[in-house]
C-alpha cells in the first residue's frame, strides 16, 4: 500500500490511500487502454522519475490495483478487475478536468493513451446511434489514432488505417470537442488539417465526441 495514511475510516479516504498517490492515477489511465510493459507506461509519463514510476507499480500491486503478467515472453503490467472498476472514476475526473484546461501550454504534450482516454469521456454513444458508422484516422500531435464509431460501440487502436476522414491536429482539437470551435472554423483557420477524405465529417466527429469546458 502506498505510504500515505490520513488516519480517517471512510470510503474516500482509503481511496486515496490507495490511488491518490502522484502519478498512479495517470498509470491507472494508461492502462485503462490496455496492457503495457514497463518502458512503455515510462514513455507515455515522460516526466515521471524511473524510481516513482516502479514504487507507484509496487504500491498499486500491493494494493490490488494492477497486476504483472508474462505476455509473448516479456513481462507487461494489467489492470486487475477491482482496478478495471476506477474506469468511470478516472471518465469522471476526465470530464471535470477538462472544463479547467484552458489553453495548452508549450510544453504540455498529447500522448496516444491520454487522447483515447480524452475519447472515452467525450464519446456520446446516444448521439452516434443515429449516425452511419465511420472511422477516423486521427493525428494528434504524437498520437496517431484510428477511431472507429459503430453505433454506441467505440473502438480507438494506435495506428493508421482506412478511414472515411483522415485529419492532423494539435491540443486545439479540444476546443473542437468542446465545442469552442466549429468544425468549418477549425479547418479554415488551419487548427485542423484535412489530409484525406471528406472534411464535413469533422462536424460528425464534433458531434460524436463533445464535452462541454
Amino acid at each position: 500500500m502506498a505510504a500515505r495514511d490520513y488516519g480517517q475510516y471512510s470510503g474516500v479516504t482509503r481511496a486515496l490511500e490507495l490511488v491518490g498517490e502522484r502519478w498512479a492515477m495517470l498509470i491507472v489511465r494508461d492502462l485503462l487502454v490496455g496492457p503495457r510493459r514497463y518502458g512503455e507506461l515510462a514513455a507515455g509519463l515522460p516526466r515521471i522519475p524511473t524510481n516513482i514510476l516502479a514504487a507507484r507499480l509496487k504500491e498499486l500491486q500491493a494494493a490490488g490495483v494492477l497486476r504483472r503478467a508474462p505476455r509473448s515472453r516479456v513481462i507487461v503490467y494489467e489492470l486487475t478487475p477491482f482496478g478495471r472498476e476506477l474506469e468511470p472514476v478516472v471518465l469522471a475526473l476526465g470530464a471535470w478536468g477538462f472544463k479547467a484546461m484552458g489553453q495548452a501550454r508549450e510544453e504540455q504534450i498529447i500522448t496516444p493513451d491520454s487522447m483515447t482516454i480524452d475519447l472515452r469521456t467525450a464519446f456520446r454513444p446516444q448521439v452516434a446511434l443515429d449516425l452511419p458508422p465511420t472511422a477516423y484516422a486521427a493525428h494528434v500531435g504524437v498520437a496517431e489514432l484510428l477511431i472507429r464509431v459503430d453505433g454506441s460501440r467505440l473502438d480507438v487502436t494506435r495506428g493508421d488505417g482506412p478511414a472515411d476522414l483522415a485529419f492532423a491536429a494539435g491540443p486545439g482539437i479540444h476546443r473542437v470537442i468542446a465545442g469552442e470551435l466549429d468544425p468549418d472554423r477549425a479547418i479554415a483557420t488551419g487548427v485542423v488539417e484535412v489530409l484525406h477524405g471528406r472534411g464535413d465529417l469533422l462536424g460528425r466527429f464534433a458531434d460524436t465526441f463533445h464535452l462541454a469546458a
